[in-house]
């Protein structure tokens, strides 16, 4: 049974300090978040929309190591950096806050604290690696060595990123640490865990039989973590950036960042209403929605429920988890360690004004039930095919239309001689907000977003069905019908975008004389007169000799310079990603082993000298062989050499080699090869020349 609820507390995943937000984030979390607030905004209802940065763990002091800086230095900025591309970007938070702050901290450490004295955790010691030099427990990620699967030798202790291995730290061929580079030691410690098992029978009903309605990807994710069996988790470890553990017997240590970051929601919302922040999380009439990436399904909808529970003082638990997958980048998954990602401050600044296509894009292709691409080419299309050439074609044909014929005034509607196209559009129209509602109150944002779209499609058929431009001369009162009936389409697609699109939205608002220029496009709690959702669906909302203002185009199209561009960049960071591997993979690679000792006499009978080719050729019927003609200035003799799959018989001639002149000649493939061409062998497998630094004369003897 539904309830009905008379707040709604909307969160969305913490992003991490350590960088910038991309596509992905967008796509998964902060879009879709943002687009059921703003329709729950302009519904009337009571929302808050919190988030923060996430500024604790092991990845955010191995950044400020790698930089010389303190790791508060680093949260600092990229808090500053994600915060303002929020911003710009018109995502509607409420607040966005961060963990690092006191308050945070103040409620963390009550949290761990209350919890502690309530007996809800339990203390384990095990053996954990240590660096004796540095005098510090070590993180799997501080613990570095080769990958025994594919030999990479700068794999960690939890993954290897050159082959996706995971990996715990046993596992490592010749482990060292990362601070000090020595071996590390197993050292006895101390930690408090979360008895998860504990809650394995209340979680099943909970999940399993009270809310069949989740998201097939995050029901099913639950079922196997549940039918698999809970284990307890560790809420505290040795590190010393993070929230200190309250008591005693953790001195040195810190809360896990995976305990201390979801009471992100509970302390922003305290630092946001200090005196009125428990009605958010403590009342049965408020709804708790997560908006998170299919990487954080267990620790919202299992571990984050456990604590609430486990604090007890009436938390409530979330009521939905809508969870999406992954977006990819033109066929490669997302990488920020590759740099291979479209960032959002970069979008910013390239496409200047152009927040709403990003969105609009992000949207109508969003990894709701399975990983999805962005791809540049997809992009453009949409913003030229769907926003220009649908949406703003129609808005800027009925306002244009309205200028030329009616001097800008909404024109009369005439009831008395509707034709069966007007009555059409005008029933059509209740129906496509029907759709359009329950889509968005599903969760289902792609599906709502075509909805939306569909009132600009019918609009354009309406236009283009009707001819007004044909009808005028014989029939102006019948054209002002028909534009009038567009303008109201106008209303409401200024309406049923604002959601997706906030930032043209309000540019239609203001061209239909509803606002004033420039307003503020991130609304938390004020909707304007017009702009409501109840006013969705009408058709009397343009007054009869309102005046509209001059039209402007809502979208512009994108040019394909515009897109080459960003291609290109993609292409260029794909291709420093192959040479930096290349480099890596020549700097992992080991020498063969020496052969065994000889004697200077044994080094005497070898007779080494430099040659020149005079000629080259492919032996028949093969592919490695090459035939070399070379001048030893003792004599011209030939040499077959099996280099063919490294150099080519034109790039031999002229070339200075060195031989070894003296070896019992051998018949190769019916030709008699008198020598053998010295080469280095890489550890890769490539065979290169070994050639005198300077020209030397033919016949000098090396040795």
């Amino acid at each position: 049974m539904e309830k009905n609820f008379k707040r709604h507390l909307i969160t969305a995943a913490l992003p991490y300090a350590n960088g910038s937000v991309h596509i992905g984030h967008l796509a998964g979390v902060y879009v879709p978040a943002d687009i059921y607030c703003r329709y729950l905004r302009l519904k009337g209802e009571e929302v808050l929309y919190i988030c923060g940065s996430d500024e604790h763990g092991v990845p955010i002091t191995f950044k400020a190591k790698d930089l010389g800086c303190s790791p508060q230095d680093i949260v600092d900025k990229y808090h500053a950096i994600i915060k303002d591309s929020f911003n710009r970007f018109g995502i509607s938070f409420n607040i966005y806050s961060r963990t690092s702050s006191a308050i945070h901290h103040k409620t963390a450490a009550e949290f761990f604290s209350k919890m502690y004295n309530d007996g809800k955790f339990i203390e384990q010691e095990s053996e954990q690696y240590f660096d004796p030099e540095a005098n510090a427990f070590l993180a799997d990620r501080y613990i570095v060595g080769q990958c025994p699967k594919c030999g990479n030798e700068g794999a960690y202790g939890d993954q290897c990123e050159k082959c996706g291995s995971t990996l715990s730290p046993e596992e490592l061929i010749n482990p060292h640490s990362r601070l000090s580079g020595e071996t590390p030691i197993k050292k006895r410690t101390k930690h408090w865990f979360l008895p998860l098992d504990r809650d394995e029978k209340w979680l099943k009903q909970w999940i399993l039989e009270d809310h069949k309605e989740w998201k097939s990807n995050v029901y099913g994710q639950c079922k196997s973590w549940l039918d698999g069996g809970l284990k307890p988790r560790a809420v505290t470890r040795d590190l010393d950036w993070g929230v200190p553990v309250p008591i005693e017997e953790g001195k040195g240590k810190v809360l896990y960042v995976w305990f201390d970051a979801p009471i992100g929601y509970i302390s922003n919302t305290k630092e946001l209403l200090p005196n009125d922040w428990e009605k958010w999380w403590k009342s049965e009439e408020t709804r708790l929605v997560h908006f998170i990436g299919k990487d954080n399904i267990v620790f919202h909808c299992i571990v984050f429920p456990s604590m609430l529970k486990n604090y007890g003082d009436g938390f409530i638990l979330p009521d939905n988890v809508p969870a999406n997958e992954f977006l990819n980048l033109e066929g490669d998954k997302i990488s920020t360690s590759r740099n291979w990602a479209i960032w959002l401050e970069e979008y910013l600044e390239d496409f200047k004004g152009q927040q709403d296509v990003l969105r609009y894009v992000l949207c109508a292709n969003a990894p709701e039930t399975k990983d999805n691409d962005f791809t540049w080419k997809d992009f453009q299309v949409r913003n030229n095919s769907e926003l220009v050439a649908i949406y703003g074609n129609f808005v800027n044909r009925a306002l244009v239309l309205t200028h030329k014929y009616f001097d800008g005034k909404v024109p009369t509607f005439s009831k008395e001689d509707l034709t069966e196209i007007d009555k059409n559009v005008i029933e059509t129209i209740p129906q496509i907000v029907k759709n359009l509602e329950e889509c968005l109150s599903n969760f289902k944002f792609r599906e709502a977003i075509k909805e939306a779209m569909n009132l600009a499609r019918l609009g354009n058929k309406y236009l283009t069905d009707t001819e007004p431009w044909k009808v005028y001369k014989e029939n102006p009162k019948r054209v002002a019908t028909i534009l009038n009936l567009s303008l109201q389409l106008c209303a409401n697609l200024a309406i049923a975008f604002e959601p997706f699109c906030p930032f043209s939205s309000k540019k239609l608002q203001y061209l239909l004389g509803w606002i004033e220029k420039n307003e503020e496009v991130c609304p938390t709690s004020k909707i304007d007169k017009l702009v409501d959702w109840k006013n969705l669906g009408r058709t009397d909302l343009m007054k009869d000799g309102e005046q509209i203002n001059t039209p402007e185009l809502l979208f512009n199209k994108i040019e394909d310079e515009t897109i080459d561009a960003q291609i290109q960049r993609l292409e260029r960071i794909k291709k420093e990603n192959e040479e930096k591997a290349k480099l890596e993979e020549s700097a992992n690679l080991k020498a063969e082993p020496l052969k065994d000792e000889c004697t200077i006499e044994d080094f005497d009978k070898i007779d080494i000298r430099t040659a020149t080719v005079l000629e080259a050729e492919a032996v028949p019927k093969t592919d490695k062989l090459l035939k070399l003609t070379i001048d030893t200035g003792v004599d011209k003799r030939v040499i077959v050499s099996g280099i063919a799959q490294y150099y080519k018989p034109e790039d031999m001639i002229g070339r200075q080699i060195t031989i070894l002149a003296n070896l019992k000649p051998r018949t190769i493939r019916g030709i008699e090869s008198k020598g053998m061409i010295l080469m280095a062998k890489e550890p890769n497998g490539n065979m290169r020349f070994i050639t005198p630094q300077e020209a030397l004369s033919n016949g000098a003897k090396i040795g």
